[in-house]
């Protein structure tokens, strides 16, 4: 057990208990806060301490596993929220990590806003999903200041095994989005694939089995195999949040005078998947809307 670290984490979901587990058994302690505090009750067990509100959370290090960056604003904001959690406590130059797949502009703004306090902000987008959080090889996107991020180092490789540290407040947002487009093609290219095979009379088991056997096996494949053989789309990454995703990644292009055609078609294929209500289902669920789109003979937007 290593030297602990003043570190909390606020976002219990299904990446931030795990992250939270790994970190307490780092370290041996931990703060963690949830808006529904009864899905800290396992870490409890096992000597977190829960926090009532942010302010209670604030620490050296906070770690925050919110899906949007309005939600990172609530937990900062407020006589409850961080920001008056580090002023009361005198914490000296704070760091904050936000660990979710945010807007890459809106993260630098924030970390902008914060720099006149003396607060780092790091934005460490994870890759891996629930896999990768239980066993800590995720891969982590990293931007932020050098002080900030050499802070918030020693935290973070608890959490993850691939750690690249791409720029400045905002980068790790922009290789995170990066990393979705591939997701998110590898994930409808498998689902496209599987639709075309079932119309065709061939074994989806052994279909995937023989993808996975050759230059198509993927990490994607590995992890949603089981999902796709057995229709079992709920939990996992939503749909929506891919869209979210695919969003950043068309928004930055922009930003640049691009356009990315794949980014497009695929970005079209989720919101019509969203459009049908499914967008809290697994991203490999996508299946279900190649497929009625295919019997249909109807093309995405």
């Amino acid at each position: 057990m290593t030297t602990a670290p003043k570190v909390s984490l606020l976002g219990l979901g299904n990446m931030g208990n795990p992250i939270a587990g790994r970190l307490l058994d780092a370290f041996g302690k931990l703060t963690v806060w949830n808006r529904t505090a009864s899905k800290a009750a396992q870490l409890v067990n096992r000597g977190g301490n829960l926090a009532e509100t942010p302010d209670e959370a604030a620490a050296g290090v906070t770690l925050t596993v919110l899906t949007d960056l309005s939600d990172v604003r609530d937990v900062l904001e407020g006589p409850h929220g961080l920001l008056a959690g580090w002023r009361r406590r005198e914490i000296h130059e704070p760091v904050l990590v936000v660990h979710g797949t945010v807007s890459p502009t809106g993260v630098a703004e924030l970390a902008d806003e914060l720099a006149r306090d003396g607060i780092g902000v790091v934005d460490a987008p994870l890759s891996g999903g629930v896999a990768g959080a239980e066993s800590g090889n995720l891969s982590i996107m990293v931007g932020g200041q050098d002080w900030a991020v050499a802070k918030a180092m020693p935290v973070l490789e608890k959490v993850g095994s691939t750690i690249v540290h791409f720029g400045p407040p905002g980068a790790g947002e922009i290789a995170k989005a990066c990393n979705q487009v591939v997701v998110a093609g590898t994930v409808t290219a498998i689902a496209e694939s599987l639709v075309l095979a079932d119309a065709c009379g061939l074994d989806r088991a052994q279909l995937l089995r023989i993808l996975g056997g050759g230059l198509a096996a993927s990490e994607v494949l590995r992890q949603k195999k089981d999902r796709w053989l057995n229709a079992d789309f709920t939990g996992g990454g939503s749909a929506a949040n891919q869209l979210k995703d695919l969003r950043f990644a068309s928004d930055t292009a922009a930003s640049q005078g691009m356009e990315l055609p794949l980014s497009l078609a695929l970005k079209d294929v989720f919101e019509k998947m969203i459009d049908e209500g499914l967008g809290h289902l697994d991203h490999s669920a996508v299946e279900l809307t190649l497929a009625n789109t295919s019997r249909t003979g109807r093309t995405t937007r």
